[in-house]
């Protein structure tokens, strides 16, 4: 593997905003750059005698490294949005991808393996920071967070080679001294026996290529279903069209609008009086409305 090029403070700043929603960082560019614009543009103060020299030094100071961040440290947070905006799309492409079997856990990149499993995180509900400390050997690759609780992840694309129970030991010795409540160790290829018999009984879950790619289906095919859904707006008051259809009019008859205001009605249960435990139709616009009928909902 080559040696990493070693960045510029420009590059980790715009790495660093790449990590934060864009609707986060575009309004921290435009904070930046109005105070940093004031403190550049603020008046020189006049020196009255010499030896006020060295109380004005830190703010002379203060305004010359402002004339030049006031436009690059703005420009890096929205060159990091616009990396966090095209990021995101990259991730939800390569997760569908992967989901439709287009591409596999082995044709992917180390990296992509990587994306793709903080993606996979993502919707289950996790925050998900890619820590970039990993690369193709090791390292802890994805840091979660959930209700207050970190998770560390560490991701091994093997395309041939079991995944040994030394790479388990060293996630869960890192898990006791950062603290986290759980870990990850998610692979492409499969675990040893031995590695599955250390993660038993600890906060610490193995997930091999068939179970993500299990995961990756699952979490494709309830967004559909959840977008398939049709959105229904309830209008009460607003008569039901009646249908020529013989067909549809059981439905409407199973459940009768309010005689008194029209809104449809709802199956109740009587919880006193003579007719305890006894169903009725009651309006649904209750309590406004509390007009009944008495007979059984068929």
């Amino acid at each position: 593997m080559a040696r990493r090029r070693k960045q510029t403070p420009f590059e980790d700043l715009i790495d660093l905003a790449a990590l934060l929603p864009w609707w986060v960082t575009l309004p921290l560019a435009l904070i930046a750059y109005l105070w940093l614009h004031s403190v550049a543009t603020s008046p020189m103060p006049t020196l009255a005698n010499p030896a006020e020299f060295n109380s004005q030094l830190p703010g002379m100071m203060l305004r010359g490294l402002a004339a030049p961040a006031q436009y690059l440290l703005p420009a890096a947070l929205v060159i990091g949005a616009i990396a966090s905006v095209f990021g995101r799309i990259r991730r939800k492409k390569l997760f569908n991808s992967v989901a439709t079997n287009e591409n596999t856990l082995e044709s992917i990149s180390w990296h992509e393996f990587e994306l793709l499993v903080g993606e996979a995180f993502r919707r289950k509900g996790f925050t998900v920071q890619e820590t970039g400390q990993g690369g193709a050997d090791g390292g802890i690759d994805l840091v979660l967070l959930k209700d207050g609780e970190k998770y560390l992840v560490q991701c091994k694309q093997w395309r041939r080679q079991l995944v040994q129970v030394n790479v388990v030991r060293e996630l869960f010795g890192v898990m006791a001294a950062e603290g986290a409540k759980g870990g990850f160790v998610v692979v492409s290829g499969r675990f040893t026996e031995d590695a599955k018999a250390f993660a038993q009984g600890k906060n610490l879950q193995l997930i091999e290529g068939a179970e993500l790619n299990d995961m990756i289906r699952q979490s494709r095919a309830t967004a559909a279903r959840r977008n398939s859904q049709p959105t229904t707006i309830k209008t009460p008051y607003q008569a039901t069209s009646v249908s020529s259809d013989p067909l549809v009019q059981p439905r409407r008859a199973a459940q009768p609008s309010c005689p008194t205001c029209q809104a449809p009605m709802v199956q109740r249960v009587a919880k006193r009086g003579r007719d305890v435990g006894n169903q009725f139709w009651g309006c649904s616009q209750f309590p406004k409305c509390r007009t009944t009928r008495n007979e059984m909902p068929t």
